[in-house]
């Protein structure tokens, strides 16, 4: 334990000897960070949201237009019958209308219609949630001549998954590139401390220094300039949002959602700083394996 508190300490030693060029560095890996992190907070928003509206999904049947009232009893009693069908609720064409003035935000547009456009229509919810039972049931009631259009109310729900389950997968993907790309900049790094320090080297092996003696100063700096740049990261993507929420938000509610993009979570925040610090400290393992093995340093 005391060579590795030593080792830490030279560590430190070294990223205080150059300030500047440590802080540069730990920028370099903050930036790289920064790209996927604030995407990672931002698709993670959006899947509280859509965990948040995903319901059980419910059918909704949409009559033609002059369905005689006594035909649309008929309808209601054959569906209330059906056993495939839990529970269903009849939405009039005029109450449509007032619900689409009033949740829509387009009480202008209807106010200024002739006639009321929307149909006659029936909200179905299933007794099975499978999606077999689903189709069954909706071709079942497709076959109803009265029936203009049946719509499954979960299918942009389910668009809305697929959409954040492929921004998920993207941002991993944009994540591990400049992962590797870190990783290439630690082992240019370590490699000029290497060399910077290359005498030292060699005199603490003459010496009778292990090869994990040398190494261990080495990882230690790449580990500490990565986590410093995950920090950095962290303050970063905080201050990025602190500025395009309120824009983000704003944009969602003009679509009539209602969206709030909180910051990255305490285990979010620490998740980034182990990522970089693993990062740093395998770039430094690779150029420590390297470069004490290739002839650069001697015995």
């Amino acid at each position: 334990m005391s060579a590795h508190f030593m080792a830490i300490r030279q560590a430190l030693r070294r990223l205080g000897n150059k300030p500047f060029a440590s802080l540069l560095s730990a920028l370099v890996i903050a930036i790289a960070l920064t790209l996927p992190a604030l995407g990672y907070v931002l698709v993670d928003n959006v899947a509280s949201l859509a965990r948040g509206i995903s319901g059980k999904p419910e059918i909704s049947v949409f009559l033609k237009n002059d369905v005689p009232a006594e035909r649309v009893k008929a309808i209601e009693t054959s569906l209330r019958s059906n056993p495939q069908i839990a529970a269903l609720r009849f939405v009039p064409r005029d109450e449509a209308l007032k619900q689409l003035a009033a949740r829509g935000g387009f009480a202008d547009v209807t106010s200024a219609l002739a006639d009321n456009p929307l149909p006659d229509a029936f909200v179905l919810d299933p007794r099975d949630d499978s999606p077999a039972s689903f189709e069954a049931l909706r071709a079942q009631i497709n076959a109803i001549p009265e029936v203009a259009q049946t719509q499954l109310d979960s299918e942009w729900v389910e668009r809305l998954h697929a959409i954040v389950a492929l921004a998920r997968s993207t941002t991993l993907l944009l994540a591990s590139l400049l992962g590797t790309a870190l990783i290439i900049v630690t082992f240019n790094t370590i490699r000029l401390q290497i060399l910077t320090h290359r005498q030292e080297i060699s005199v603490k092996l003459l010496l009778g220094a292990t090869r994990h003696y040398v190494r261990r100063p080495f990882l230690y700096f790449g580990l500490l300039q990565g986590l410093l740049g995950g920090i950095l990261s962290w303050a970063l993507v905080t201050a990025l949002l602190f500025v395009i929420a309120p824009q983000i938000e704003a944009l969602a509610q003009r679509y009539s959602i209602v969206l709030s993009i909180g910051g990255p979570a305490p285990w979010q925040a620490a998740a980034l700083c182990a990522f970089a610090a693993l990062l740093g400290w395998l770039g430094a393992a690779i150029s420590v394996s390297r470069h004490l093995h290739d002839g650069l340093v001697v015995d």
